[in-house]
C-alpha cells in the first residue's frame, strides 16, 4: 500500500486528492493547522463512512512555518509521495498580508524540501505551482518555457517555490516536480474566490435570499477547468519515471464577465440587473490574460481536461442552488 502525505488537505484540491488517492488504495496522511475550530468540512465524509475506504486517512497537526515538525513527520511517516498543496492561496489577500504569504507559500516549500533532504526519505515530491507566476504574460498561450512575470506577492512566492523545487531536483537528485495549474474550480471552491462567489450569489439571488453581487474587474481573462480532473493530473505527474514540470490547463480563456453572464443565464436571470462594481475587489496590479497550453502533459502523461467552461459553471451553480435550498453551508460541501 502506497503512503501519501498531503499539505493543504482541507482545501479544495487537497480534499479531492484525498478522495482520489483513497480510491486508488493509498494510505493518506494530511497536515492540518491547530486552531480553535475545525476546518475539515471538505474531508469529514471520509470519516463518516469508514466502510468506503476503511481507516486509511490520518491527520497530523503541523504548520508550514514549523520546519522541526515537518522533519519529525517525515521521519515518522516515510511517505512514498508528498503533495505540497498548502499555501496562502488567495491572490487579492496576498497584497494585504505579503510577508505571511511569502513565508508560507514560498519559504514553506523550502522547509519541506529541506526536510526531505535532512531525513533522506525516498519520496516523490509534487509542488503546486500556479499560472499566476506568468502574471504579465510574455507569450500566448503560456507553456512550460514561458518566462515568469508575477504581478502579486502570491505569484512571486509561487515563483520562488517553483525554482526551489527545480533547484533541489537538480542539486540533490530528488524526484521533485512542478504542476503549473491554471485556474480550476468546483463546488468545494472557497467562497471568497471569484467563481464560487459568483455561483453562490446566483443561487441566493435566484431564491430571493440576496439582492446583488459585488465584483471587481470583469475583464480579466482566465483558463478555467474542473478541480477533480486536475488532482488526477497531479497524481500522474508523480507516477512518471522522471521528474519534470507540466502545465495543466484547458487551452481556453474566458472573461469574468462571461462567467457571470452564463451563471445568471443558467437560472434565467439577466446579470446586469444584479451585478455591481466595487473597487475593493480590484487588485493593485492585475493579471489580464491567462491561457495555458497543456500539450506536453497530454503527450507525456495522457492527461487532458474534459469538463469545459459552460459545464463547469452549470456544475457549480446547480450545487450552490442545492445547498441554498437546503439551507446548508460549508459543512455539507463534501456531498458535492
Amino acid at each position: 500500500m502506497k503512503k501519501a502525505l498531503i499539505t493543504g488537505i482541507t482545501g479544495q484540491d487537497g480534499s479531492y486528492l484525498a478522495d482520489f488517492l483513497l480510491a486508488k488504495g493509498y494510505e493518506v496522511h494530511g497536515i492540518i493547522r491547530r486552531a480553535s475550530t475545525f476546518n475539515t468540512a471538505r474531508i469529514d465524509h471520509l470519516y463518516q463512512d469508514p466502510h468506503v475506504h476503511g481507516v486509511r486517512l490520518f491527520l497530523h497537526y503541523g504548520d508550514l512555518a514549523d520546519s522541526v515538525n515537518l522533519v519529525k513527520l517525515l521521519y515518522d511517516l516515510k511517505p512514498d509521495e508528498i503533495y505540497h498543496l498548502g499555501a496562502q492561496s488567495h491572490v487579492r489577500v496576498s497584497f494585504d498580508i505579503p510577508e505571511y504569504t511569502a513565508d508560507v507559500t514560498g519559504v514553506g516549500t523550502i522547509r519541506i524540501l529541506e526536510a526531505i533532504r535532512e531525513t533522506g526519505v525516498n519520496t516523490r515530491f509534487y509542488q503546486a505551482s500556479s499560472s499566476e507566476m506568468y502574471g504579465k504574460v510574455q507569450e500566448v498561450p503560456q507553456t512550460e518555457t514561458t518566462p515568469f512575470w508575477p504581478r502579486s506577492p502570491y505569484g512571486a512566492a509561487k515563483v520562488f517555490a517553483y525554482w526551489a523545487t527545480v533547484n533541489y531536483r537538480e542539486s540533490y537528485g530528488m524526484h521533485a516536480s512542478n504542476g503549473i495549474l491554471f485556474n480550476h474550480e468546483s463546488p468545494r471552491r472557497g467562497e471568497t474566490f471569484v467563481t464560487r462567489k459568483i455561483s453562490r450569489a446566483v443561487a441566493r439571488i435566484k431564491l430571493g435570499m440576496d439582492e446583488a453581487l459585488y465584483l471587481g474587474n470583469l475583464d480579466a481573462k482566465r483558463d478555467w477547468g474542473y478541480a477533480p480532473e486536475y488532482v488526477e493530473g497531479m497524481w500522474r505527474i508523480l507516477q512518471a519515471d522522471n521528474p519534470d514540470d507540466y502545465v495543466l490547463a484547458t487551452n481556453e480563456t474566458h472573461t469574468v464577465k462571461e462567467f457571470v453572464e452564463k451563471a445568471f443565464a443558467h437560472v434565467d436571470l439577466d446579470w446586469r440587473e444584479f451585478v455591481r462594481h466595487d473597487n475593493r475587489y480590484e487588485r493593485p496590479a492585475e493579471v489580464d490574460l491567462l491561457i495555458g497550453n497543456p500539450a506536453k502533459v497530454k503527450k507525456n502523461l495522457g492527461w487532458e481536461a474534459k469538463v469545459r467552461f459552460e459545464e463547469l459553471i452549470q456544475i457549480m451553480v446547480d450545487a450552490d442552488l442545492a445547498l441554498a435550498e437546503r439551507g446548508a453551508g460549508t459543512a455539507e460541501l463534501h456531498r458535492l
